[in-house]
């Protein structure tokens, strides 16, 4: 089986991330694949829609209770009076639900502006309590920012002041509608930033930062995980199924990190100390942040594996591996958090945005993960689901459930320790035997080389005498005369 099939239920293409309408930004599976901008432009018109509906249904009710009036005037006696009541009732029942729909989506007209400023002006009983030790400290910080900005720092203190006042008095809403009228303050102060103050873009960012560190650390105590949703009950799915799937191993999920490296494992454990402290930031960038530091800790651990720079189709299934060896708190009301609250600049581009998105689709494989995304049996995937059987055999044969994770890496030590002796006996067995090897050689050519002595003796000849000088005969040779007198040189 080549890598590319093992990968076919993990791989996630790049187009895969960006919004389905083509705009080039990064959607989102709470948006239904859509990014930001686009989702709202979609729930725009449905929302138009449904109003309309909403109209024609009122003023069919409206219609058909005018014509039973109409016609129970001809009616006598108590009957009659009664069947008025109930009909006047029910008219102004249907009355009040329109009317109720009709002040929910047209808050941008005049009248209803007006009405929200005035209601905006009332004392707010959460706005004068005791706030805590960090809603105070994010105040000050947020006031001292603001100082940098002069007069357009004042403007942007009362548009928060009055947002928050706003939020007050919308507690009734839904979260969605919530939701909208904080991405559209975003929208409005930012443009309000680039157009009216003239504010460069680097400093439009961080101001926008900073307003939504203020906003969403007083709101997030009603914002985040509000009963009216089912946010809880979607952690506890995610939480079950992740507890589920605790016999998935690196391998399955074709994880390219090695833990057994030390600096490795480090950084696994930094990511998974990192996806989990997640829960306890309140402001949606803080979260994105945590998310972020997460996701470098993976790349970092994959590069020192592989000695090579991570991929994306090396990344996502060890954030996946991260995930289900973490199983983050409340992982489905954070994300839906930060879809809420967060600002949309920032889920929508930029390394956060890709990051998020990824941490997404890992959740959705997770919750639709089946055999064929493992490379496994139906039958083998049934068994590891109902806990009959785990390829972790070590685990599943010596160590309870409930075994503290410290002992496990103790256990896993004293293997691994085990393991290291034993390939030393190895090691110190092959010495040997090559030591042994080198004086059985010695000892072997020792005795050829006495075999052939023995067989070929060296015989020791006498000492050839001196050769005699040709004229040492020649005792006339001092008679000769100087030039045929011959001459004896040394050596």
């Amino acid at each position: 089986m080549n890598l590319k099939s093992e990968r076919r239920g993990i791989h996630v293409d790049q187009s895969e991330l960006l919004c389905k309408k083509g705009c080039g930004y990064y959607g989102n599976p709470a948006w239904q694949g859509f990014c930001s901008k686009c989702w709202r432009e979609e729930y725009h018109k449905a929302r138009q829609k449904q109003i309309q509906e909403d109209w024609e249904l009122a003023e069919r009710l409206q219609r058909e209770e005018e014509e039973a009036y109409a016609s129970s005037q001809s009616t006598q006696g108590a009957q009659s009076l009664t069947f008025s009541k109930f009909e006047e009732k029910k008219t102004n029942e249907k009355t009040r639900k329109v009317t109720t729909v009709k002040k929910f989506f047209t808050a941008s007209s005049r009248t209803g502006a007006k009405k929200e400023i005035q209601e905006a002006k009332a004392p707010s009983p959460s706005i004068h309590r005791q706030a805590s030790i960090e809603t105070d400290r994010v105040s000050k910080e947020f006031i001292e920012f603001l100082k940098t900005y002069h007069k357009p720092g004042q403007d942007i203190y009362k548009q928060c002041k009055l947002f928050l006042d706003t939020m007050n008095h919308k507690r009734d809403l839904s979260i969605e509608e919530q939701s909208e009228c904080a991405q559209d303050f975003y929208q409005n102060v930012a443009e309000k930033l680039q157009t009216r103050w003239k504010v460069p873009s680097e400093k439009v960012e961080k101001a926008m930062d900073q307003i939504e560190k203020y906003i969403m650390t007083r709101q997030y105590k009603y914002v985040f995980c509000p009963e009216t949703t089912d946010d809880e009950k979607k952690d506890l799915a995610v939480q079950k199924r992740i507890r589920a799937l605790h016999w998935v191993t690196p391998q399955m999920l074709c994880v390219p990190v090695n833990e057994e490296i030390p600096e490795v494992s480090d950084m696994v454990v930094k990511a998974i100390t990192d996806i989990i402290e997640m829960d306890s930031k309140r402001v949606p960038r803080d979260k994105l942040a945590c998310i972020t530091k997460c996701s470098k800790h993976i790349f970092n651990a994959i590069k020192i594996t592989k000695n090579e720079p991570a991929s994306a189709d090396d990344f996502l299934p060890t954030l996946i591996y991260i995930v289900l060896k973490g199983n983050p708190p409340r992982l489905q009301s954070n994300i839906q958090y930060i879809t809420r609250f967060c600002n949309p600049s920032r889920l929508m581009t930029g390394e956060d945005g890709y990051y998020f998105t990824n941490l997404c689709c890992a959740v959705a494989f997770i919750e639709k993960l089946d055999a064929q995304s493992l490379n496994l049996s139906q039958e083998d995937f049934d068994r590891y689901m109902s806990g009959q059987t785990s390829p972790k055999k070590q685990e599943s044969d010596n160590w309870s459930p409930d075994m503290c994770l410290g002992v496990k890496q103790m256990y896993k030590n004293l293997d691994l320790l085990s393991q290291l002796n034993e390939r030393q006996e190895r090691i110190v067995s092959e010495a040997k035997k090559l030591e042994k090897d080198l004086i059985d050689w010695t000892d072997g050519i020792t005795k050829e080389v006495q075999d052939i002595v023995e067989r070929y003796p060296l015989e020791i000849k006498p000492k050839n005498q001196a050769l005699a000088a040709i004229d040492s005969e020649n005792v006339e040779n001092d008679k000769l005369p100087p030039p045929l007198q011959p001459q004896v040189y040394a050596g």
